[in-house]
């Protein structure tokens, strides 16, 4: 199998299950030593993949296929949820990549569909959440993001700081 051949298209409803998959597997990976254990055996799929069945039709995601037709990735976006963050009107809400396939420029891949969606929505701006103690906001920092704010969140009852980073005009970051 070629891992560096793939493809970005927008999520239909039966990209459900394996975007559900792709959720819990990075999750699993990307969080085992930041989120509590416990929490992260507990995940599932079935529950991730209702939650991509109720937000699919909304707009605003996309999906990653290896050469195989195999989801490897995801991303979602959109307006911005908090209304915390004065002028900053467009959200990456998630962007996650199994693990083997991080590193390919499947991230700058899924990112700029969007990157363009925001735009079409006649915004400049965006914003991202990401826990302070995953490695991957390395990622947002090399797209230009500057950190906006520090957050505290609870996942399963471990206090964890999360990083908001902000990016005034992305119609220069891909």
């Amino acid at each position: 199998m070629n891992k560096g051949v793939f493809k970005i298209r927008r999520a239909n409803m039966d990209d459900a299950k394996g975007i559900s998959k792709v959720h819990v597997d990075s999750w699993k990976t990307t969080y085992a030593n930041i989120v509590p254990k416990e929490y992260l055996k507990n995940l599932s799929y079935e529950s991730r993949e209702q939650l991509w069945l109720n937000n699919i039709p909304n707009g605003g995601v996309y999906v990653a296929e290896n050469s195989e037709g195999d989801i490897v990735g995801f991303s979602s976006g959109g307006k911005e949820r908090s209304g915390k963050y004065n002028g900053f009107n467009g959200e990456l809400y998630a962007i996650y990549i199994l693990k083997e396939y991080q590193g390919q420029g499947v991230g700058k891949a899924l990112i700029t569909p969007i990157i363009d969606e925001i735009i079409g929505m006649g915004l400049h701006t965006m914003l991202v959440l990401v826990l302070n103690d995953n490695s991957s906001r390395l990622f947002y920092e090399r797209l230009g993001g500057k950190v906006l704010d520090v957050v505290e969140v609870e996942i399963a009852g471990k206090k964890l700081s999360e990083l908001v980073y902000g990016w005034e005009d992305i119609r220069n970051i891909v």
